[in-house]
């Protein structure tokens, strides 16, 4: 990494995303434009994140550069480049990604955060990246072990999502996405072509506008189906399900996303 030097605007810099700090002096976390599949994932999460608290539509660009934290969890500091497709407009996107890794007891293979999610400032301002688990704004319900899948009678009281809104759906997908890197043990080098069948989402938020709004529920478990569509030849091709619980508590720029075990992983 770079040395940063004095004259450089320091305010204008944020720990973890910009500059990194050792044992040494701060170093500049370089700005490397990789290709990486599994740290674009982990930034597309904030960024979807940010979209869902902000109501903005911003896609990810290309992935600038990262930086590693070890605290009571795996963390990532995540700066890509991001566009308003509205406007064509291009930003500099800045997320913290917490892997809090299994969680056994809830069945959960994969427990991940966004930690921070914000577009680049340029007085660099300070993040809460403490995830508040005791927030009443999260029902108990979301904090028992995964459920397995729905019965049929349950259904009743789901929202099933038309499959006019399952395509070109980023949030959906994104979902998807990381339900397979799950499914996967976290072992993908690179996207694999995969399509979505359907989405039941079960919350208890009540929406008195469309029934799609429990889409963007800030509590909610989805079963997803779908197909990896990739080289019948591979292991991982075909037709899977994965039950994924979102939850927020409550702070700008928070979000978690677990992932349930599969009857392969227990």
């Amino acid at each position: 990494m770079e040395s940063a030097t004095s004259e450089e605007p320091f305010s204008e810099k944020a720990y973890g995303f910009d500059l990194y700090y050792n044992d040494g002096p701060p170093t500049l976390v370089p700005s490397t434009w990789s290709k990486n599949y599994g740290i674009g994932l982990y930034g597309r999460i904030g960024l979807q994140c940010y979209n869902l608290q902000k109501g903005t539509n911003l896609k990810c660009k290309r992935l600038e550069k990262h930086s590693t934290k070890d605290t009571s969890f795996f963390s990532l500091y995540i700066t890509l480049e991001a566009t308003d497709p509205a406007t064509g407009s291009v930003c500099s996107f800045q997320t913290q990604f917490g892997d809090a890794g299994r969680r056994l007891s809830l069945g959960a293979r994969i427990t991940w955060f966004a930690l921070a999610s914000r577009i680049k400032q340029i007085y660099n301002q300070p993040i809460d990246d403490v995830w508040d688990e005791d927030t009443p704004g999260i029902n108990e319900f979301y904090k028992v072990p995964m459920p397995k899948w729905f019965s049929d009678e349950a259904l009743e009281k789901y929202y099933v999502v038309p499959e006019s809104e399952l395509h070109d759906n980023d949030w959906l997908q994104l979902l998807m996405e990381v339900a397979f890197f799950s499914k996967a043990d976290r072992c993908l080098d690179a996207y694999l072509p995969l399509e979505l069948n359907s989405v039941v989402v079960e919350t208890l938020e009540d929406y008195t506008t469309a029934p799609s709004e429990k889409l963007k529920a800030d509590n909610a478990i989805f079963y997803i189906s779908y197909k990896c569509c990739s080289d019948p030849s591979t292991p991982l091709a075909g037709d899977h399900r994965a039950v994924v619980r979102k939850t927020m508590d409550g702070k700008p720029g928070h979000m978690c996303l677990e992932v349930a075990l599969t009857k392969e992983q227990e």
